[in-house]
């Protein structure tokens, strides 16, 4: 996925930072201006089922603690707001983790190799930089993950609905 520069300097540290609280991103997004950034965090367990994942109150625990490493840090300046949440049903995919996790699921993806946005099965991982895809005809496509432009998983409300 293309990353904004600023983005790319935050994610390394937030990782690190989440992964010694026992937690993944998922997602980051910077919004807001320059002089009030908002960063907008999701996150997940690593081993995290429907059902099974992050709660209001992880959420708070994880604030303060990313407030304090924030500060600390002097990574953004002063006047920062984080907003911490779940990643959702329908999650970001964005690493190759993500991708390795849920082989087999179905997502959508925006790519220009697919020509724009498409709903497809995540069939592999062969490396670092790379997923390979089937398209609903069963054509395999193997894409750049810098080349993605977003993907999500597709909620499956068949397995939602059997909880």
């Amino acid at each position: 996925m293309l990353v904004d520069p600023f983005v790319g300097a935050l994610i390394a540290p937030l990782r690190a930072e989440l992964a010694g609280l026992g937690f993944e991103l998922v997602d980051l997004r910077v919004v807001g201006t320059l002089q009030r950034p908002i960063l907008q965090l999701r996150v997940d367990r690593p081993d995290s089922r429907p059902g099974q994942g992050v709660t209001a109150d992880d959420c708070a625990g994880i604030s303060r603690s990313l407030e304090r490493f924030l500060e600390s840090t002097a990574m953004v300046g002063p006047r920062y707001v984080l907003e911490v949440s779940s990643p959702g049903i329908e999650r970001p995919l964005r690493w190759p983790e993500h991708w390795r996790r849920f082989v087999g699921r179905r997502a959508r993806v925006r790519a220009a190799a697919l020509g724009g946005r498409r709903e497809v099965e995540i069939a592999g991982v062969p490396d670092d930089e790379h997923v390979t895809v089937r398209l609903h005809d069963g054509a395999e496509v193997t894409l750049a993950l810098a080349q993605i432009q977003e993907a999500t998983l597709t909620a499956d409300w068949g397995e939602h609905r059997k909880r």
